[in-house]
């Protein structure tokens, strides 16, 4: 395990919040420009563009230069760099459907692992201008030159809860967005397309519940820290750890968190039998 003082973990903040300048720079000459999608499946859509590579391109380029020793893994290159217990999580453009659309509800992903844990997260939305940043030291929003705590809201029961995925269709099966949707119908409010920005908003205490599944680790790093350094919970769906991305659920408050999860579970039980 590391022993990151606050020190050095500030340092590492500090260049996190570097790598997002460096990516920002990269993507916004091609958001709501002409450019060419390319699609990485055979039997769905899942794009990619120059902007996610470029990108990534940039992310990788500071972090050999400055941490050589550490690992980077991301969504468009895979894994590479050093040795290190730290390893760096990238996704360039998490909600690249949002950004070949036009749409602002996506977002630079930038987290790092100590080997343990997730224990700094940075989400960029260079377009909105807005960094969300988590840590030990706190969950933070930076936009117009302003930095804002940030905090979850109390929610003690799912029939006021606001809930949220990217889409009923990227569920892994048909099993999870029965029930995503269980959940759902429990609750006050569901609306979907937020992709990165749902735990973001989360975390700002404007949503209750984030569940998704089919997630990859380079998807979720990042926005641990932020979630949890609001006060919120972040785990699979079973209550394990999130950290390599499957099946995740993110609740801004503790009590609903417990009530998604056993409606999550008794879902999937029946739909394997075992209920």
């Amino acid at each position: 395990m590391s022993d990151l003082d606050d020190s050095a973990l500030q340092e590492l903040i500090a260049f996190a919040c570097g790598l997002a300048d460096g990516a920002g720079a990269a993507i916004l000459p091609f958001f709501r420009a002409p450019i060419a999608v390319e699609n990485k499946l055979a039997q769905a859509f899942d794009p990619v563009t120059e902007a996610d590579r470029q990108a990534e391109l940039v992310i990788r380029k500071l972090i050999e230069e400055t941490y050589p020793a550490h690992r980077i893994q991301g969504e468009e290159f895979g894994a590479g760099g050093g040795s290190s217990e730290f390893c760096w999580y990238i996704d360039p453009i998490d909600g690249t459907r949002a950004f070949v659309t036009g749409s602002p509800m996506w977002g630079v992903l930038i987290g790092l692992h100590d080997g343990i844990a997730p224990v700094l997260g940075v989400m960029e939305q260079p377009f909105t201008g807005e960094r969300f940043i988590g840590s030990r030291l706190g969950a933070f929003l930076w936009h117009g030159g302003r930095t804002q705590q940030l905090q979850t809201r109390p929610c003690a029961d799912l029939a006021q809860a606001v809930v949220t995925t990217t889409h009923p269709d990227l569920f892994a099966t048909t099993a999870e967005r029965d029930a995503y949707l269980a959940v759902a119908d429990q609750c006050l409010l569901n609306r979907y397309g937020g992709d990165c920005y749902a735990y973001a908003m989360l975390a700002h205490g404007l949503c209750d519940l984030v569940i998704e599944s089919g997630l990859n680790s380079y998807d979720i790093q990042a926005l641990i820290p932020i979630v949890r350094a609001a006060g919120g919970t972040i785990t699979a769906w079973d209550g394990g750890p999130a950290d390599q991305g499957g099946r995740v659920i993110a609740a801004g408050d503790s009590r609903i968190h417990a009530q998604a999860c056993q409606l999550l579970g008794d879902r999937l039980s029946r739909a394997d039998g075992r209920g």
